[in-house]
């Protein structure tokens, strides 16, 4: 019986794309930088915002150069990071009934950590996210298992939800690009891939994922078995 359930968030729950390609293109633009298409930014995200930007950049600029456009990108998707991103279609009401069934949710996620509550709020006001977890300094990030660590030791010491860390066969890991099923294979977790994100089929497949489901509902044809 699955008991909890991890989400990444952008690809997986939302769909971010076009405002970390404007924010992006926004800061290459002010800087002087060739800009890319959206589609492109579909292979650029993934591994955190710092590494969106090194593929985003020329190779060869300087660390300070970096770190200067690395703390506009920051300052403007604070501001633009909910102009266009929306949740994908169905996914709100398939989380209420996962939520209703008494499954934990939570989201394991590159992005910045402290852009997350406003953004959970503001998308997901009816979801109780049991744990939500995203790049916090000197911790590693994705596919380093480390945040399924901190999800599931923050869930045995939330005493409004008083219950053990689930047992591996009891968690399903819900991602749409192969580092999101290397982090649930690095932690032992089923590894279910999604196709409405940012990836492709054939990169789920390389990757190992346990299933690869077309839509948010199909969620529910795993539980049943």
């Amino acid at each position: 019986m699955i008991k909890l359930i991890i989400f990444d968030l952008d690809g997986t729950l939302l769909n971010t794309l076009d405002d970390l390609a404007d924010s992006t293109n926004y800061v290459l633009q002010q800087n002087g930088y060739p800009v890319h298409e959206v589609d492109a930014y579909k292979y650029f995200v993934g591994n955190g915002v710092e590494m969106l930007l090194r593929r985003a950049l020329p190779k060869d600029i300087s660390e300070i150069t970096f770190s200067e456009i690395l703390y506009q990108f920051l300052n403007h998707y604070e501001i633009h990071k909910a102009d266009k991103t929306a949740p994908y279609e169905s996914m709100i009401e398939v989380l209420e009934k996962l939520q209703d069934k008494g499954i934990l949710l939570t989201v394991a996620t590159n992005k910045p950590h402290e852009l997350l509550p406003e953004l959970m709020r503001h998308y997901f006001p009816t979801i109780k996210w049991a744990a939500v977890f995203g790049n916090r300094k000197g911790v590693p990030i994705k596919p380093h298992p480390q945040i399924v660590y901190d999800i599931l030791n923050a869930i045995s010491t939330r005493k409004e939800i008083a219950r053990d860390i689930p047992a591996k066969n009891q968690i399903l890991y819900v991602g749409d690009t192969a580092v999101d099923m290397e982090t649930a294979q690095n932690a032992g977790i089923t590894k279910i891939g999604v196709l409405w994100g940012f990836r492709t089929k054939k990169e789920l497949k390389q990757a190992h994922a346990d299933y690869i489901i077309a839509q948010p509902q199909n969620l529910w044809h795993i539980l049943s078995k």
